[in-house]
């Protein structure tokens, strides 16, 4: 490890901790402020939009519709996703004349861009058209994306209102956040973000690939097509779908350092930002900041594992005496270790999956700590929105340990966590490693499963546990020495991906319907507080703990033996 490698990694927190207070306080007047940005300019295009879709942004939905419209609208658009696919060789705006895509594969792509995981078992340039990439993925990247927030929204909202005379029962309407969330916030940032990127030489056109004749006079085929749109709000997003096989270490989607800086400081962003936009909405900003110390401090404790990992030789270099400047094995040069690390770390932190160096290529301890990110729940800033309703699940869990370590019921903000909410929270906790072990479980065993592996050993079980651990936490990147296009892996991980997705989502939902409606209590001698360092510590203890005692045992098998059998001088 380096100063240099060092100074990039806080002058890259230090750019998140900056943007996180204002832009939270830009989220909370979109979402719960009086008088919304703009309101001469997009007001009269919020209210055409609620009016086309027969919403009045006065009424708002208990947990129930909210629920059943946020489902409804993701049934929509698998269904519509899977046609643009399998009709596009039909469709215009296909330079390259590729075919339909087949069945099990458009499925798995439909459902992983509704998702939010833009998992990817093919290669854009090659497989999809300009048409597709625009009309189907990047809107999923953009309605994905606000529908995390509005699930975050609701929560929070069911944790920090105060019912009136007769108990508040709603928690917002799923269409109003819907569309705020694209109109006012990822709509005008990615416009902005996209004009950067061409500047910096992202291409943006619709035109086909170039056949270009190198000095050897061979021919080479070069990929193009309307990449800045695209690359701009998989990050913000934090969708992580690459337009190029390659993704961000594809040098026409991440050309430069400082593209690379901002790739990553935008996956952080928005999901820094609702924490600042939590406290707001609790009428103290500590709730939010103590939320931002708790992903912080697991942030800080992943980057330093795998930016000392990766500075180590590779186990084969060591053992022939190669002198080598750290595990540079499938990282771009331009990047160096420093920010290979640092991205792989942000990346699955943040659940966005989108990638400049080749995880599978990391040593076994640097390829444990993007695996283990994923598996302690998506709480070290999360998705865009997943992020904060995974962490106060977790403040929940936490909040009720401690209600128990001094034998009284346990409060939140002034509400009583009970039974109910209990059974509601550890639902949501149980269905993530019940989904990722039973799946890879059954594709450790099964001929379609482990016939797609490139590896033996415990590197071939890291590729299986990968898969569905990313699958499951709606990541999208891999390790990529698996083959997942076949129809066992296309279909066992878009049914992953699903319920990663929706069967989390709705036990938030129905916490937050059970916590809206609850009468808010005055702080007492037992009441413990929420909003210091004792908490913070609390918060992240629950989280590794949980992490820990569900997945350690696989993770044992996987990187742990791989890397002692490493330094053994056995390499698989």
């Amino acid at each position: 490890m380096t100063l240099v490698g060092w100074l990039q990694i806080l002058l890259f927190f230090g750019l998140v901790l900056a943007v996180t207070k204002p832009l939270g306080a830009y989220l909370f007047q979109v979402f719960e402020g009086p008088v919304r940005p703009l309101p001469r300019v997009l007001g009269p295009v919020e209210r055409l939009l609620l009016k086309l879709c027969g919403v009045d942004a006065r009424r708002e939905q208990t947990w129930v519709r909210y629920a059943l419209s946020l489902l409804a609208f993701s049934l929509v658009s698998v269904l519509l996703l899977y046609g643009v696919q399998r009709l596009q060789h039909v469709l215009p705006l296909n330079p390259q004349h590729l075919p339909a895509v087949e069945p099990a594969l458009a499925f798995n792509t439909a459902v992983s861009f509704t998702t939010n995981t833009n998992w990817q078992s093919y290669a854009g340039e090659s497989t999809l058209s300009h048409l597709t990439q625009m009309v189907g993925l990047t809107w999923q990247n953009f309605v994905s994306a606000a529908v995390g927030m509005g699930v975050a929204l609701a929560l929070a909202r069911g944790l920090t209102r105060r019912p009136g005379p007769e108990g508040q029962k709603t928690l917002g309407d799923f269409w109003v956040d819907l569309v705020r969330g694209l109109l006012y916030v990822l709509l005008p940032l990615c416009v902005v973000y996209a004009l950067f990127l061409v500047s910096q030489g992202v291409p943006q056109t619709l035109a086909p690939s170039l056949e270009l004749t190198t000095r050897e006079g061979m021919k080479q085929t070069v990929a193009l097509g309307p990449v800045a749109s695209q690359e701009a709000i998989k990050m913000l997003g934090t969708n992580g779908g690459g337009f190029f096989n390659a993704n961000s270490a594809h040098p026409f989607e991440n050309p430069t350092p400082l593209t690379n800086l901002v790739q990553m400081l935008s996956i952080f962003a928005l999901p820094a930002a609702l924490t600042s936009t939590y406290g707001k909405m609790a009428r103290d900003t500590k709730q939010g900041w103590v939320l931002f110390a708790a992903m912080s401090v697991l942030f800080f404790a992943g980057v330093t594992a795998a930016y000392a990992a990766e500075s180590q030789a590779n186990p084969a270099l060591a053992a022939a005496r190669v002198v080598s400047e750290g595990n540079l094995e499938g990282k771009e040069v331009r990047f160096g270790v420093a920010a290979s690390a640092l991205f792989a770390t942000v990346t699955t932190a943040a659940s966005c999956g989108a990638v400049n160096a080749m995880h599978d290529s990391f040593t076994a301890l640097g390829g444990l700590v993007p695996l283990l990110n994923i598996q302690l729940g998506e709480v070290i800033f999360g998705g865009v929105g997943a992020g904060l309703y995974g962490i106060l699940v977790m403040g929940v869990l936490a909040v009720f340990i401690a209600g128990l370590m001094v034998g009284r019921t346990p409060e939140y903000l002034g509400k009583k966590i009970e039974a109910k909410e209990m059974k509601l929270a550890m639902l949501y906790v149980l269905i993530f490693p019940l989904l990722i072990l039973g799946l890879a479980a059954v594709a450790a065993v099964l001929p379609a499963g482990v016939s797609s592996l490139h590896n033996a050993g415990p590197h071939g079980l890291s590729e299986i546990l990968y898969a569905y651990t990313s699958g499951t936490g709606n990541n999208g990147s891999a390790f990529a020495g698996l083959n997942a296009n076949t129809p066992f892996w296309n279909i066992t991980l878009g049914l992953a991906m699903l319920a990663g997705r929706f069967l989390m989502i709705v036990p938030v939902l129905a916490l937050a319907g059970a916590m809206v409606g609850k009468k808010t209590v005055a702080p007492g001698p037992g009441t413990f507080p929420t909003e210091g360092a004792l908490f913070a510590g609390l918060l992240v203890s629950v989280v590794l703990i949980v992490g820990a005692l569900t997945f350690f045992p696989a993770l044992s098998l996987g990187p742990l033996v791989e890397h002692y059998l490493g330094q053994a001088g056995k390499v698989f």
